[in-house]
């Protein structure tokens, strides 16, 4: 297939309250898709309450041949109440979606939060009897977690054929989210990894002026989205890249950055290096990671965690995709921001002077 896929979480919609989608526009987008030879789809269960894996039926199911694309979903664990939930659940999403099987088929943002779960009802054993049966085609995982979650699951589960991560360059180094890690994790199992969140929910199609301006006084000739696509197509063991794409410029312009695709040299990585240093120098909370104050902290809250989270999401508005992290990541062990008593004794272990207790007032604001 060709990498660039279609993700079906972010379509043109009819009305923003019910999800609704413009089944007319989207059929536009899909067509124009398709003809550029591109078959890749990527949906959830979740999307768009529903209407994400509907409106694919009309769209393209019902319009295309069976094997002309690959369709991929996911089972939402975080949604499951008892073990029945996953069959009844699955069945729905072949009937919503109008097909057989799935090409690609994921457990749902697998993370240290939702593991247990996963035990409890026997969710690996799932999937893999739905392959076994003819309804999937290959399994895997999607996932926003640590790079030593990512390793512990693909050592414990070898079944697992292919993982879905949030890779870009300006994750690639970031001290929570850490695309370089479980990049790594991904090629030492040698699992075929797709690609979300390569523009970071649009956020590196909308830079800060002074990174948009590193970029513009090193090349004129190449639009902003286009580096961070040829970032991630640089890379090694890359199955699919998706993009949420719902207006058919933006689709136009993507197909026409991989068809031109060429491989980033040294200097090209030196500048994005500096892009993701602009960005990340004018953070609001001026926390440097040193973890005094965790020692010092009578909640054992991981106060520079949750800096860093907050810091990335009022950097580049990335509530959506960083409240994953918040949720299924850091306070997997129930200690969140909002535990914090003010009792004011990690200030005095801070070497930047922070008011820790009134900054984790602002996390708890945004994530809570």
């Amino acid at each position: 297939m060709k990498k660039l896929g279609f993700g079906l979480m972010r379509l043109p919609l009819i009305d923003e309250k019910s999800k609704e989608v413009n089944i007319e526009k989207f059929k536009e987008l899909v067509d124009y898709y398709m003809s550029k030879g591109y078959n890749y789809f990527d949906t959830a269960h979740t999307y768009l309450n529903g209407n994400s894996e509907k409106s694919i039926k009309e769209v393209l199911v019902s319009r295309y041949p069976r094997d002309s694309f690959y369709l991929a979903s996911k089972l939402p664990i975080f949604n499951l109440e008892k073990e029945e939930d996953m069959e009844k659940i699955f069945n729905e999403q072949l009937d919503r979606c109008g097909v057989k099987y799935f090409d690609y088929y994921m457990l749902h943002n697998l993370s240290t939060k939702h593991y247990q779960k996963c035990i409890n009802f026997n969710a690996f054993n799932f999937i893999e009897k739905m392959k076994n049966e003819g309804k999937i085609k290959h399994i895997g995982i999607s996932c926003h977690d640590s790079p030593d979650f990512l390793d512990e699951i693909l050592e414990q589960h070898p079944e697992i054929e292919f993982v879905q991560l949030q890779i870009n360059y300006l994750d690639w180094n970031d001290k929570i989210i850490q695309s370089k890690g479980i990049y790594e994790v991904s090629c030492k199992y040698n699992k075929p990894i797709i690609i979300m969140e390569g523009l970071k929910g649009g956020a590196l199609a909308n830079l800060p002026e002074k990174a948009k301006n590193i970029i513009q006084e090193y090349d004129r000739d190449n639009s902003i989205v286009s580096w961070s696509f040829r970032y991630n197509l640089s890379l090694n063991n890359i199955l699919v890249i998706l993009s949420g794409m719902n207006k058919m410029e933006d689709l136009i312009e993507n197909i026409n950055i991989f068809e031109s695709f060429s491989p980033l040299n040294k200097n090209d990585y030196s500048m994005l290096n500096k892009v993701s240093k602009s960005i990340t120098d004018d953070i609001e909370i001026k926390c440097t990671g040193c973890e005094y104050c965790i020692n010092h902290c009578s909640q054992l809250i991981d106060i520079p965690k949750f800096f860093n989270l907050y810091n990335s999401q009022k950097l580049l508005d990335q509530s959506h995709s960083i409240g994953m992290y918040y949720r299924n990541y850091i306070t997997k062990n129930n200690k969140k921001a909002s535990d914090c008593i003010k009792c004011g004794k990690c200030i005095d272990y801070c070497p930047q002077k922070i008011n820790i207790p009134k900054e984790l007032e602002k996390v708890v604001k945004v994530f809570e």
